[in-house]
Protein backbone atom coordinates (compact mmCIF):
# COMPACT_ATOMS: atom_id res chain seq x y z
CA UNK A 1 0.00 0.00 0.00
CA UNK A 2 2.95 2.48 1.01
CA UNK A 3 4.52 1.78 -2.55
CA UNK A 4 1.09 2.71 -4.24
CA UNK A 5 1.11 6.17 -2.19
CA UNK A 6 3.99 6.47 -3.04
CA UNK A 7 4.15 6.46 -6.68
CA UNK A 8 1.05 8.59 -6.61
CA UNK A 9 2.64 11.03 -4.61
CA UNK A 10 5.80 11.30 -7.17
CA UNK A 11 2.65 11.52 -10.22
CA UNK A 12 0.91 13.86 -8.36
CA UNK A 13 3.33 16.47 -7.57
CA UNK A 14 5.49 16.58 -11.02
CA UNK A 15 5.95 19.99 -12.80
CA UNK A 16 3.35 18.76 -15.22
CA UNK A 17 0.56 18.08 -13.06
CA UNK A 18 0.53 20.76 -10.67
CA UNK A 19 0.99 22.61 -14.16
CA UNK A 20 -2.19 21.23 -15.67
CA UNK A 21 -3.83 21.44 -12.90
CA UNK A 22 -2.96 25.44 -12.57
CA UNK A 23 -4.21 25.85 -16.06
CA UNK A 24 -7.16 23.82 -15.32
CA UNK A 25 -8.36 26.12 -12.50
CA UNK A 26 -7.46 29.28 -15.10
CA UNK A 27 -9.41 27.83 -17.67
CA UNK A 28 -12.78 27.27 -15.26
CA UNK A 29 -12.71 30.89 -14.45
CA UNK A 30 -11.49 32.20 -18.18
CA UNK A 31 -14.97 29.73 -19.13
CA UNK A 32 -16.70 31.75 -16.43
CA UNK A 33 -15.57 35.16 -17.78
CA UNK A 34 -16.69 34.23 -21.77
CA UNK A 35 -20.13 32.55 -20.56
CA UNK A 36 -20.70 35.97 -18.76
CA UNK A 37 -19.16 37.93 -21.88
CA UNK A 38 -21.79 35.94 -24.23
CA UNK A 39 -25.26 35.66 -22.21
CA UNK A 40 -24.72 39.36 -20.59
CA UNK A 41 -22.50 41.19 -23.51
CA UNK A 42 -22.53 40.16 -27.14
CA UNK A 43 -26.69 37.95 -27.03
CA UNK A 44 -28.41 41.13 -25.75
CA UNK A 45 -27.29 43.62 -28.63
CA UNK A 46 -27.68 40.58 -31.00
CA UNK A 47 -31.13 40.00 -29.86
CA UNK A 48 -31.85 43.27 -30.04
CA UNK A 49 -31.03 43.55 -33.82
CA UNK A 50 -33.30 40.60 -34.54
CA UNK A 51 -36.14 41.79 -33.46
CA UNK A 52 -35.76 41.61 -29.95
CA UNK A 53 -35.18 37.88 -29.25
CA UNK A 54 -33.83 36.87 -26.03
CA UNK A 55 -32.11 34.01 -26.74
CA UNK A 56 -32.27 32.17 -23.01
CA UNK A 57 -35.90 31.56 -24.16
CA UNK A 58 -35.62 30.21 -27.76
CA UNK A 59 -36.88 26.86 -27.19
CA UNK A 60 -39.05 24.09 -28.44
CA UNK A 61 -41.83 21.99 -26.22
CA UNK A 62 -41.43 18.31 -27.07
CA UNK A 63 -44.15 17.22 -24.18
CA UNK A 64 -46.26 19.82 -21.68
CA UNK A 65 -47.74 22.83 -22.09
CA UNK A 66 -46.40 25.84 -24.59
CA UNK A 67 -44.97 28.60 -22.13
CA UNK A 68 -43.30 32.16 -23.43
CA UNK A 69 -40.58 31.74 -21.16
CA UNK A 70 -38.05 28.58 -20.95
CA UNK A 71 -38.29 29.05 -16.98
CA UNK A 72 -42.19 28.70 -17.08
CA UNK A 73 -41.51 25.73 -19.03
CA UNK A 74 -39.40 24.03 -16.67
CA UNK A 75 -41.75 24.66 -14.30
CA UNK A 76 -44.65 23.67 -15.92
CA UNK A 77 -42.81 20.32 -16.37
CA UNK A 78 -42.43 20.69 -20.04
CA UNK A 79 -39.92 18.57 -22.13
CA UNK A 80 -37.79 21.00 -24.10
CA UNK A 81 -35.19 21.29 -26.89
CA UNK A 82 -33.13 24.63 -25.58
CA UNK A 83 -32.10 26.00 -28.66
CA UNK A 84 -31.12 29.59 -27.60
CA UNK A 85 -29.11 27.75 -24.69
CA UNK A 86 -27.24 25.90 -27.09
CA UNK A 87 -26.55 28.79 -29.41
CA UNK A 88 -25.01 30.68 -26.28
CA UNK A 89 -22.89 27.57 -25.47
CA UNK A 90 -21.45 27.72 -28.88
CA UNK A 91 -20.87 31.02 -29.17
CA UNK A 92 -18.69 30.92 -25.98
CA UNK A 93 -16.93 27.77 -27.37
CA UNK A 94 -15.88 29.33 -30.25
CA UNK A 95 -14.60 32.40 -28.38
CA UNK A 96 -12.60 29.66 -25.89
CA UNK A 97 -11.57 27.79 -29.28
CA UNK A 98 -10.01 31.25 -30.83
CA UNK A 99 -8.28 32.38 -27.45
CA UNK A 100 -6.71 29.17 -27.21
CA UNK A 101 -5.71 29.46 -30.78
CA UNK A 102 -4.28 32.65 -30.36
CA UNK A 103 -2.32 31.48 -26.90
CA UNK A 104 -0.85 29.14 -28.79
CA UNK A 105 -0.06 30.99 -31.92
CA UNK A 106 1.53 33.26 -29.81
CA UNK A 107 3.71 30.40 -27.82
CA UNK A 108 4.81 28.83 -30.89
CA UNK A 109 6.01 31.93 -32.28
CA UNK A 110 8.13 32.62 -29.41
CA UNK A 111 9.19 29.44 -28.70
CA UNK A 112 10.59 29.72 -32.79
CA UNK A 113 11.94 33.13 -31.71
CA UNK A 114 14.42 31.66 -29.17
CA UNK A 115 15.13 28.43 -31.01
CA UNK A 116 16.52 31.19 -34.01
CA UNK A 117 18.19 33.01 -31.11
CA UNK A 118 20.34 30.06 -29.49
CA UNK A 119 21.32 28.91 -33.62
CA UNK A 120 22.58 32.31 -34.25
CA UNK A 121 24.46 32.96 -30.93
CA UNK A 122 27.89 31.14 -31.69
CA UNK A 123 29.39 28.96 -28.94
CA UNK A 124 32.37 28.94 -26.87
CA UNK A 125 34.83 27.00 -28.02
CA UNK A 126 35.82 24.08 -25.33
CA UNK A 127 38.44 24.89 -23.01
CA UNK A 128 40.74 22.23 -24.53
CA UNK A 129 40.55 23.95 -27.54
CA UNK A 130 41.30 27.28 -26.18
CA UNK A 131 44.80 25.87 -24.01
CA UNK A 132 45.65 24.14 -27.25
CA UNK A 133 45.36 27.54 -29.26
CA UNK A 134 47.05 29.46 -26.62
CA UNK A 135 49.91 26.70 -26.96
CA UNK A 136 50.13 26.85 -30.40
CA UNK A 137 50.30 30.47 -30.48
CA UNK A 138 52.99 30.73 -27.53
CA UNK A 139 54.95 28.11 -29.81
CA UNK A 140 54.58 30.22 -33.06
CA UNK A 141 56.20 34.00 -30.71
CA UNK A 142 59.65 31.44 -30.27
Amino acid sequence: MNKILKEFQDFALRGNVVDMAIGIIIGGAFGTIIKSLVNDILMPPIGLLLGGIDFANIFTTLKGTSELTLEAAKKAGAVTINWGLFINALISFLIVAFSVFLLVKVMNEAKKRMEEKKEEAPSEPPRQEVLLEEIRDLLKTK
